[in-house]
């Protein structure tokens, strides 16, 4: 088909969690073909398995064989897997992570190649998926390998905040050796890139929290925040980025200080996501920000205590969807601005000063 409208790629995720329900409830949401073209990377025999189990009669896909055959104002489905796949709803099986892992490469090959403009990834359960091919920890480090990018950000995206995550997948026993000055400027300057080119935000107010409680209180509760976290965002600041902190995290959440900034960055996952998700967990985002390709993900994960029950919420997909569409319009717009900004005075995100801005952001792949 003549590309038209944004190509939406969709992984299906784990065949025996709710990546199936989650699908087939946002794409009958009529709202989804006015802004994409959705193609899912899955198996019509998996599809009709869960439809059954759902009750949903009034829904199918269209099947093709690659994504220039999409049809617009339809669900369409490439057939990635073998007919004998078995699906054992609510079941962590090595066939369940092998089916996901093929759909999910299948579609960052056709990503990369330019066939589809976004990807949007179901949940995959982190253990059965683990191969030869996969020894990641999560999506966000396994896209990071496939895209060569020298540095990604965990970015969950909601309503009322947008929070990075600095150290990622990894055991809170680990979390204070791996944050450094130089740590922290990477991922300072990512969120703040991003926040330019995805998310079309001019001059981003980035809060980066402490990591101690009370943020060390006057290095007696620790000395991270005076030794690594506030060299790092004075050093920020130098480059022109605005950037304050370090926070405590409890009253910096508890104040309704996270509502006065573009972008938060976290020291660990829980110190950022705990508050994300109580306020965001049926309609936030995950963002792997830093790829030159763009990747969306629902917040939740594969919850194979209630698949094939009907109970699972869609929105968290349906957003990933809309979220992925609209950076890349936001990225289309940067770039036809940075060509030639004097022709776009009128639009939100130019800025007269790019002296303002950290000059890699003009070298950022589009």
């Amino acid at each position: 088909m003549e590309k038209k409208t944004i190509i939406a790629g969709i992984s299906h995720g784990d065949i025996n969690g709710i990546g199936y329900e989650v699908i087939i409830k946002a794409l009958s949401d009529p709202m989804i073909n006015e802004i994409c073209t959705t193609v899912v990377y899955g198996s019509p025999k998996v599809a009709a398995y869960h439809r059954k189990a759902l009750n949903v009669s009034n829904f199918s896909f269209n099947n093709i064989r690659t994504p220039e055959e999409a049809q617009a104002n339809k669900a369409n489905m490439i057939n990635v897997l073998d007919d004998n796949t078995r699906v054992e709803l609510g079941k962590s099986t090595p066939q369940g992570g092998e089916a996901a892992l093929i759909s999910l490469e299948r579609a960052v090959a056709d990503l990369k190649s330019g066939k589809i403009d976004v990807l949007i990834t179901a949940p995959i359960d982190k253990n059965n998926v683990q191969s030869d091919s996969f020894n990641f920890k999560g999506h966000t480090e396994y896209l990071k390998s496939k895209a060569g990018a020298e540095e990604v950000l965990m970015f969950m995206i909601g309503e009322s905040m947008r929070i990075g995550i600095a150290t990622g997948h990894v055991p809170i026993s680990k979390v204070a050796e791996l944050i450094t000055v130089e740590l922290l400027m990477r991922k300072i300057k990512l969120m703040n890139q991003s926040l330019i080119l995805d998310f079309g935000i001019r001059r981003p107010r980035i809060a980066v929290l402490g990591l101690n409680p009370h943020a060390g209180d006057n290095s007696l509760l620790g000395t991270e925040e005076a030794e690594i976290i506030l060299p790092a965002i004075q050093k920020a600041q130098k480059e022109g980025i605005m950037a304050f902190g370090p926070f405590p995290a409890d009253g910096f959440f508890g104040a309704g200080s996270f509502t006065k900034f573009d972008g938060i960055l976290s020291m660990y996952h829980d110190q950022g996501l705990t508050p994300f998700k109580a306020l965001s967990f049926d309609s936030g985002v995950n963002f792997t920000a830093g790829l030159s390709f763009i990747r969306t993900s629902p917040v939740h994960g594969t919850a194979f205590a209630i698949s094939g029950k009907g109970e699972a919420s869609e929105n968290s997909f349906r957003q990933s969807i809309y979220l992925a569409c609209d950076i890349f319009r936001n990225r289309k717009t940067y770039a036809e601005i940075s060509k030639n900004p004097l022709k776009h005075q009128d639009i939100e995100i130019h800025t007269d000063r790019y002296d303002e801005l950290p000059p890699d952001i003009f070298n950022a792949e589009q």
